[in-house]
């Protein structure tokens, strides 16, 4: 229990900071705990705090998007451009707004912490965010710790 609720805290702490890598961390404790429920469970824990952090993204983007510095950012000609492509991608789509999630959340290709924000700046509806995310990132974690325990045990 107190291994799941590390992973969970650490989870939580490296998806609000950038510069505390889970996969290091999970490198660790997927060597310290071996067996596929473990990993399985470890995976859903990591999934669960990686959620939360992002949503606290998701809200600062929401909520900052109306703010001055935000408004004198988007009255630049390339940003605004760029903002616009993207509300125009996903703004009424939600299947198409998940699969992007979906993508960055599970292959972090483009990287969760800027589509957390780019999902907040777009007012992304959060029953969309939320399970995209958190499947997205417990499929991820739970197979870094299988190859783990796969590559030790």
């Amino acid at each position: 229990m107190i291994l799941w609720l590390t992973t969970f805290a650490f989870s939580i702490a490296s998806a609000l900071l950038p510069f505390l890598p889970i996969e290091v961390y999970i490198l660790g404790a997927g060597a310290a705990r071996p067996g596929v429920a473990t990993a399985i469970s470890l995976g859903v824990a990591a999934g669960a705090g990686a959620t939360i952090g992002k949503i606290v993204w998701y809200e600062l983007a929401r909520r900052g998007a109306e703010s001055a510095w935000a408004q004198k950012k988007l009255s630049s000609p390339k940003i605004k451009a760029s903002y616009e492509k993207w509300v125009a991608r996903m703004q009424g789509r939600p299947w198409y707004a998940a699969g992007i999630m979906f993508i960055a959340a599970s292959a972090g290709v483009p990287p969760l912490l800027a589509m957390a924000a780019v999902g907040g700046l777009l007012k992304m509806p959060m029953w969309v965010f939320v399970p995209t995310v958190f499947l997205g990132r417990s499929l991820r974690f739970t197979l870094l710790f299988l190859g783990v325990d796969f590559a030790f045990h």
